[in-house]
């Protein structure tokens, strides 16, 4: 529940964090309940790599299997609502016949967070738009998108101020590739409600799929106004766009907030980022022991052949004479 007593206003995912990895179980249903049978979730989405980027799901981590009690070692429980904090629940020494009840887990909403995954004004909608909503939302996980719209527009109709039924319209259109009626109903449900985050990480989706970096950069920047803690993936495309665009200063400020929000190196490709920032700067110490993370974490990277030789380029350069590391950079 959150801090007031009350369920949360949208399903929650609950997670298991074992020594640092985080392994998501399963959602919580509109009253904040959840029944998870631990490791065996296979209903969460896969997380992107950063070249194919979906922005509405970058908080799912991919299934898992199941878990034994030799496993819980190490393991806490908790819920993810991104601009919220979670209660915690040891599982270390928890056997298979205690008692499944962990009692309640309550979430508490962090300090400078503007911006909600959910929108306040579905509060508001008439119970006929919300069951429109639904039925919609209900087709939309049936991989029904065209359907979908249909009750989607419905409920807009009934009530223009529906932030949610027009994100989800969004998704719907966007599903069939009508990409410019997409962006319109993502715009429509900002100007409902400019602080609920679904419709701008959308915008950014379809400005990274045009690969424009004017927009991304715009894009990017309002998710993180309007929440700076729980998106490092929307920091490093904030970096990269950044540095596409020359700002090198803004590049490498974003690739460390994203290395540094990413403890579990989700995103590995922040660290290549960071190393090419550095080699320009001519720190070719930090930019080494930056490539080397990004090889470390990302073993088998596409392009792992290259940045093996950006690396062997780069401790060459480090045990160089000073006046030898004028020599150009690893290139991108």
């Amino acid at each position: 529940m959150m801090e007031d007593g009350t369920p949360p206003p949208e399903p929650v995912m609950m997670v298991m964090v074992c020594n640092g990895r985080l392994r998501p179980q399963g959602y919580t249903d509109a009253k904040g309940r959840f029944s998870i049978a631990l490791g065996q979730n296979q209903a969460v989405f896969a997380d992107a790599s950063m070249d194919s980027t979906d922005m509405r799901s970058i908080m799912n981590p991919g299934p898992t299997r199941g878990i034994s009690e030799r496993e819980l070692v190490g393991c806490e429980f908790r819920a993810e609502l991104p601009g919220h904090q979670s209660d915690v629940v040891q599982l270390a020494g928890r056997r298979v016949l205690d008692n499944p009840e962990i009692g309640v887990i309550v979430l508490r909403r962090m300090s400078n967070v503007q911006g909600f995954t959910f929108s306040l004004t579905t509060a508001n909608a008439p119970k006929e738009a919300k069951k429109a909503y639904e039925k919609a939302r209900s087709l939309a996980r049936k991989r029904k998108p065209a359907e979908a719209e249909v009750h989607l527009r419905k409920a807009v109709e009934i009530y223009p101020r529906f932030a949610a039924a027009w994100f989800e319209l969004g998704n719907a259109l966007e599903a069939q590739k009508k990409f410019e009626e997409a962006r319109s109903a993502y715009e429509k449900s900002i100007e409902a409600d400019s602080k609920f985050i679904g419709p701008h990480l959308s915008l950014l989706q379809l400005a990274m799929n045009s690969r424009d970096w004017e927009q991304i950069a715009a894009r990017s920047e309002t998710v993180l106004k309007l929440n700076p803690f729980s998106y490092p993936q929307v920091w490093f495309v904030h970096g990269a766009a950044a540095y596409n665009l020359g700002r090198r200063a803004e590049a490498e400020k974003s690739a460390r907030e994203a290395i540094r929000l990413d403890p579990n190196h989700r995103n590995p490709r922040a660290y290549s980022l960071m190393a090419h920032i550095l080699a320009e700067k001519g720190d070719y110490a930090g930019a080494l022991d930056h490539m080397k993370g990004y090889l470390s974490f990302a073993p088998n990277a596409p392009d792992a052949e290259t940045v093996k030789k950006q690396i062997a380029e780069l401790e060459r350069l480090v045990a160089a004479p000073p006046a030898a590391q004028n020599a150009p950079s690893p290139q991108r």
